[in-house]
């Protein structure tokens, strides 16, 4: 399948709404955690069971990027797309199937394993492509696409919470409601198939900058860089923050607040792990174009440092008002969503745009990691805290120095990124495909 070049004419903003349809799609992802309570009952599963398919899918999504990402930059956005459809989509019916016939391995295959491959290569199908679209607003333009995934759960979680009440929370309602998933997410992720396009030139905009301006790198150049495994550093520390929060959101607040005079409810609970994903979203694309403005270097001192101050203020003080709970953890949240819009961009600023989905794709390893590493400080910590006969906000007072610490090594290793030595450098963009043919890379 060769990448559709756009026809004379053709706007650039209809590529945001095509990646939009995929991105919305696959962010369903962080809507999971509805199913887990019907799951365990219906399958007689514990919460650690019902969390293994999100589990592998995000594991599978950081790999699945990693050693994809030079097939998507090969084979264009169109190809990457219709390959996460299928996976995604296949994903669902197979959980469907695992359901049906109480058969969780198949529902751990479907939606971990190959529903995970269709996140990864769905997640980067459009990046490199919006950034040459944008070559002016790199930032804006990823930050609206990635926007997507992050606000996926907003429309996933009441839609899956309605179907499950509509046919049942036993293993036939359930499979039901996969199967609703897998045939629905197929149809909306085919309009971002068939409208995406590649520009015709390096400068699709009159008076914006080419997307080959400044110093190109290869993907296989670029992971032999300090920068590269640097933001790999920034990036799994940003993120080993944020889901420390997000992953223990509802149980987090309501220990918090427990022992007070106003206490947390469970419908409570859940606005607020609501908000959280409101403010996920609202950072991927507010901080990613607030990048455009005043740099990636900059923008991430501010995820980093300031999000150290919000993790201080609510180790010191978040028992203490509940505002300034609320208000520090959205902040760190939106800190969250937005050092994933930006990442491709700064990657675009140092590595340039000629494989910069590969690159990108590379340096999700360090979400999957975050993915493992943050669930596990915040909830190993708690249990030991808790069996040492500590409750409340006693129980993450540890977990949030770590935090702060992780920060401060993320900020510190973002001061010593700098420009990519010349040497890494591709001779020119004409230049690219001999280079590409004298150094073949495999997938």
């Amino acid at each position: 399948m060769s990448p559709p070049v756009a026809p004379a004419g053709w706007s650039r903003w209809l590529v945001p709404p095509a990646a939009l349809a995929v991105h919305l799609s696959i962010g369903q992802a962080y809507a999971w955690s509805v199913f887990k309570p019907p799951l365990e009952s219906a399958l007689g599963l514990s919460g650690t069971q019902s969390a293994l398919p999100f589990q592998l899918g995000i594991v599978m999504l950081g790999l699945s990027a990693a050693f994809g990402g030079t097939l998507v930059e090969r084979n264009g956005p169109r190809w990457a797309m219709t390959v996460a459809l299928i996976c995604f989509s296949s994903g669902f019916l197979l959980s469907a199937l695992g359901a049906w016939s109480e058969q969780y391995w198949l529902i751990v295959l479907g939606y971990g394993f190959v529903g995970g491959i269709g996140l990864g290569i769905g997640y980067i199908s459009p990046v490199s492509t919006l950034i040459k679209w944008f070559p002016d607003r790199p930032g804006m333009a990823t930050g609206i696409a990635i926007m997507g995934f992050g606000g996926g759960a907003l429309i996933a979680s009441p839609w899956s919470a309605q179907m499950l009440e509509s046919f049942g929370t036993d293993s036939s309602g359930i499979a039901l409601a996969f199967l609703v998933h897998g045939l629905a997410y197929a149809v909306f992720m085919s309009l971002g198939v068939l409208l995406v396009r590649v520009p015709r030139t390096e400068k699709p905009v009159e008076g914006a900058p080419s997307a080959f301006q400044g110093p190109q790198v290869s993907a296989r150049n670029a992971v032999r860089t300090p920068q590269f495994w640097l933001l790999w550093i920034v990036l799994c520390m940003n993120v080993t923050a944020g889901i420390g929060i997000l992953e223990k959101a509802a149980p987090m607040i309501t220990d918090f607040f427990a022992d007070t005079s106003t206490p947390v409810s469970v419908s409570a609970a859940a606005g607020f792990v609501a908000l959280l994903s409101a403010a996920n979203m609202a950072g991927r694309i507010g901080w990613s174009s607030t990048s455009d403005l005043i740099g990636r270097k900059n923008i991430y001192r501010v995820y980093l440092g300031v999000g150290a101050v919000m993790y201080a203020l609510i180790a010191l003080f978040g028992d203490s008002s509940k505002p300034l709970f609320v208000l520090c953890a959205l902040v760190i949240l939106s800190f969250y969503g937005g050092g994933f819009a930006t990442v491709p961009a700064y990657l675009k600023d140092l590595f340039g745009t000629y494989e910069v989905g590969a690159i990108h794709g590379r340096l999700l390893t360090a979400w999957s990691t975050a993915g493992v590493l943050g669930p596990l400080i915040v909830n190993w910590i708690a249990d030991r805290q808790e069996e040492a006969g500590k409750d409340g906000s006693a129980l993450y007072s540890v977990s949030f120095l770590i935090m702060i610490g992780l920060l401060v090594v993320g900020f510190v290793a973002n001061e010593l990124v700098r420009p990519v030595n010349a040497r890494h450098h591709i001779p020119a963009p004409r230049e690219a495909v001999d280079v590409e043919r004298q150094q073949p890379e495999s997938a």
